[in-house]
């Protein structure tokens, strides 16, 4: 990605500032913390929170959980999407799959999934079931739009399916990995964290954000939820950094 795409791609300071202070406003007027918590209010009590060892317990059951469920989903969803372009069939019984996880609704594989599985273990189903349809179906969008002249070019010259894979497939499909990665690592985060709300797993995220709710801890609730935006921003851009690297090594040369 080059530097001006990056730039602009980035958020600016002054626009959160911004935004807190529209924020600090509306809960200055409104002036009932049940409703509406001052941001540093909310700072302060993520500070606290941050400092108990609860924290980080909570922090790192979610996490664990919800980036193993990405990761799985990242794995099979490349290798279906490649199984797919080798044997056309398989993209004929992969197609009403998808389309059926796409269009349920979060909740509804919860509940489901509740007779089946621990509630410990959700998140990591539920992130992978909403990852998986859209690694797969951008992968094998990538691998479909590779340069027919490229590909002609290769066969003509002999390369091999080595060759092949790392100085023309992968060139060719990385901006749609990049792109799916980039909607999948926000999405397997609101779902993951939604199914442990609804779930309640004891020493998760989610359980913290019910008990909130539940005693109208309206700072313990933002507190939390600045959490999980932490955690998946770091999360998102560890990962991104570490696939550029991984991707321009394979590439080069």
């Amino acid at each position: 990605m080059s530097s001006t795409t990056a730039d602009k791609k980035r958020i600016r300071l002054w626009a959160i500032f911004f935004w807190l202070a529209v924020w600090e406003m509306v809960a200055h007027l409104i002036g009932q913390e049940i409703l509406l918590v001052s941001p540093v209010v909310v700072l302060r009590r993520f500070l606290e929170l941050a400092a108990g060892i609860e924290f980080w317990k909570a922090a790192w059951f979610s996490f664990f959980r919800i980036a193993g469920g990405f990761l799985l989903a990242l794995l099979s969803g490349i290798l279906l999407a490649v199984a797919s372009t080798v044997f056309p069939p398989m993209r004929e019984l992969a197609k009403p799959l998808m389309v059926t996880i796409k269009s349920i609704p979060v909740a509804s594989f919860v509940i489901l999934l509740l007779i089946w599985i621990p509630s410990r273990n959700l998140s990591v189903v539920i992130s992978f079931l909403m990852v998986w349809p859209i690694i797969y179906t951008n992968i094998l969008q990538g691998i479909e739009n590779t340069d027919k002249q490229l590909l002609e070019m290769a066969q003509v010259f002999q390369l091999s399916a080595y060759r092949r894979i790392r100085y023309i497939y992968l060139s060719e499909v990385v901006p749609f990995f990049r792109t799916a990665c980039s909607v999948a690592l926000g999405l397997c985060w609101k779902a993951g964290v939604a199914a442990e709300v609804i779930g309640i797993p004891e020493g998760s995220i989610g359980e913290k954000l019910y008990e909130s709710k539940i005693y109208l801890e309206t700072t313990d609730l933002f507190a939390w939820t600045i959490a999980i935006i932490l955690l998946s921003v770091c999360f998102e851009k560890l990962f991104l950094w570490a696939a550029d690297r991984l991707l321009e090594r394979l590439t080069a040369g």
